[in-house]
């Protein structure tokens, strides 16, 4: 790689790290497997640069490398994994105890959807694609996308966890945009 494709990669990699965790978290639950799945993808990245960096948005090519590697990380390991901790908001702080309290309602129940679902739960409303964007991310059609939000959506509205830490529609959180809380 010559010297300005490093130097392109490496500003690459400070300016997405965040977001890029804060997905990875949202796919895993858990804290050190999102900064070791952000790494790998990375690494994948790294490989490809050239062509990473040619295309048209190359946060969405990695985003969908990310993506890829954890389905890649799910079928390997088919292990149940639980939410222990509420680990800091990579992308900047949280202001208020009872929003801990939410937020940890919502991640142990994201947690238990099919990771399909909540895919396209985390794309779709946590960090605000559109349709088109998420089925190009996973490598399926629009409906795909929409049915498999309707399905997210209503079982997270279902989960009685978030009903009695009072967050009284799943929906209107997830679809709030912007993965600030």
């Amino acid at each position: 790689m010559r010297a300005d494709e490093e130097d392109g990669y490496r500003e690459f990699v400070r300016a997405s790290w965040p977001q890029l965790v804060r997905t990875a978290y949202l796919l895993t639950g858990d804290l050190h497997h999102a900064e070791d799945l952000t790494q790998t993808a990375l690494a994948k990245a790294y490989r490809s640069w050239r062509k990473v960096s040619r295309s048209d948005r190359p946060e969405a090519y990695v985003r969908k490398m990310l993506v890829t590697c954890n389905s890649d990380r799910f079928r390997k390991r088919r292990v149940g994994e639980h939410l222990t901790a509420i680990p800091p908001d990579v992308a900047g702080p949280y202001d208020a105890a009872a929003q801990a309290d939410d937020r940890g309602s919502l991640l142990r129940a994201l947690a238990q959807l099919p990771p399909r679902q909540r895919a396209v739960v985390v794309l779709r409303y946590w960090e605000d694609l559109s349709e088109s964007e998420v089925a190009e991310v996973l490598g399926c059609s629009a409906g795909t996308v929409k049915s498999q939000a309707a399905k997210g959506l209503a079982k997270l509205r279902a989960c009685p966890e978030l009903a009695a830490s009072g967050v009284d529609s799943a929906g209107e959180i997830a679809t709030s945009g912007g993965g600030n809380w």
